[in-house]
């Protein structure tokens, strides 16, 4: 690996299915550079956050199909006090998504339509209006006008690339502090910290190799 610009093999190595590594690698090839994702510390941090993020490279629009109640009470604690607020909720992404995300993150009311409109999307799952609208203007990019646009392979890694950065995931990469680099990327829920720990390890014991 040299200064971030990862081959498909060295992908697949670090833990990255072949048909992902070749969709991906043109985009990742281009942009980790371009944000100084350029160690393997680095390179491997950013590939075991976004491996989880993404369901392995595979889910660049949040899925918001929720089968039960309770799955929702899980998730969204603070939105859903009972079952029965939560049961209006199941097996409705459009509904669920502009009601958790109404009046966070830059949105507007549910019926704005905003929390569905900048769900999360790209190898980040950028969520939110603000984020959305600080990668267009970071970017150059109509990601407000445009935001399905975040769910297509180059720009899925560039707003990764871009959310990465300029939340300090670099300096927190170069001395190792995955469970600090999960907290910015994930929040304070820090859902599946053990995994995207093992992801990262994977990844540089790959490149390391």
């Amino acid at each position: 690996m040299t200064n971030g610009n990862l081959s498909t093999e060295e992908m697949i190595r670090a833990g990255v299915s072949p048909t992902a590594a070749r969709r991906f690698q043109p985009a990742i090839a281009r942009h980790l550079p371009a944000f100084a994702i350029n160690t393997t510390e680095r390179v491997s941090a950013w590939i075991g956050q976004v491996m989880i993020e993404s369901a392995g490279f595979t889910l660049l629009e949040e899925d918001l199909f929720y089968t039960t109640p309770r799955r929702l009470m899980q998730v969204w604690p603070s939105r859903f006090a009972n079952e029965g607020a939560a049961a209006p909720y199941v097996r409705a992404p459009q509904r669920l998504a502009n009601h958790v995300y109404a009046g966070r993150l830059g949105n507007g009311p549910a019926v704005s339509g905003d929390g569905w409109r900048y769900r999360g999307r790209g190898l980040k799952q950028l969520t939110g209006r603000d984020n959305y609208r600080r990668a267009a203007q970071a970017l150059g990019q109509p990601y407000l006008e445009q935001p399905e646009r975040v769910a297509a392979p180059d720009d899925a890694v560039r707003t990764a690339c871009w959310f990465w950065q300029v939340n300090g995931c670099n300096d927190l990469a170069d001395s190792w502090q995955i469970a600090a680099i999960t907290r910015r990327v994930n929040g304070p829920a820090m859902l599946q910290a053990a995994e995207r720990r093992a992801a990262s390890d994977r990844a540089l014991r790959a490149l390391e190799a």
